[in-house]
């Protein structure tokens, strides 16, 4: 593995080339290699105690995109023109409580570690539930989830900017009835995975409206 070697200003660049992108070039797609490339760094995206609560689903399907229509009302034109739309879902408590088979699965399986660093590990792991951020309900474990999940939504969109591709990222939606659709239509076990956000991925259509603005980078951030 080679230490990355990116230009500076060609990262910030990237940076200021993403916007919310509100309308797509609908004529435009993004290739099989390209679309791959930006999920591939939402896998390889950091998460707390590296445990990966999310999952992304990828709606290509027309007849599906029609359905969200109704219960995500920040995502019909994105809907009709993004070359990809994607469902950033995140675990809800069944899966990621301190005693959960996943959490166990993630140890034992992914991470391949001892069974001593595994004891330590998940008293680590319930402690920092438990004691440290008081995870106690299953609204906070899902958030928890969907804290770790927009990590993978920034990478996404910073990778895609950095390729060309245009994004936006989407919270307006209904998410009761919206989880109640995947339920139904997706196939989602709901009672193991919530809806965090949407995000869109294609060309823009025209230039932004409005140039980039921002506080002032020293309202930001201070030094002690």
């Amino acid at each position: 593995m080679n230490t990355p070697n990116i230009a500076r200003e060609t990262i910030l660049n990237a940076f200021q080339f993403r916007h919310a992108t509100k309308e797509f070039d609908a004529t435009k797609t993004i290739s099989n290699e390209d679309i791959d490339f930006i999920l591939k760094t939402a896998n390889l995206s950091p998460s707390s105690f590296g445990f990966e609560p999310w999952h992304f689903i990828v709606v290509q399907n027309k007849e599906l995109r029609e359905l969200l229509k109704p219960v995500a009302w920040g995502a019909p034109l994105k809907l009709d023109t993004a070359s990809h739309f994607v469902l950033g879902l995140s675990m809800k408590a069944p899966m990621v409580k301190h005693d959960a088979d996943y959490i166990m699965h993630m140890m034992k399986d992914v991470k391949q570690l001892p069974a001593d660093v595994i004891e330590i590990y998940s008293k680590f792991y319930r402690e920092f539930q438990e004691r440290d951020f008081d995870l106690d309900t299953d609204k906070k474990l899902f958030d928890w989830s969907s804290k770790q999940t927009y990590i993978a939504l920034g990478n996404m969109m910073t990778s895609a900017a950095l390729v060309g591709i245009d994004s936006c990222p989407i919270e307006g939606f209904h998410q009761e009835k919206a989880e109640a659709l995947l339920q139904e239509k997706f196939g989602v076990d709901t009672t193991k995975y919530g809806l965090s956000f949407m995000v869109a991925f294609g060309y823009r259509k025209a230039a932004p409206e409005f140039a980039k603005s921002r506080r002032n980078f020293e309202d930001v951030v201070s030094w002690k």
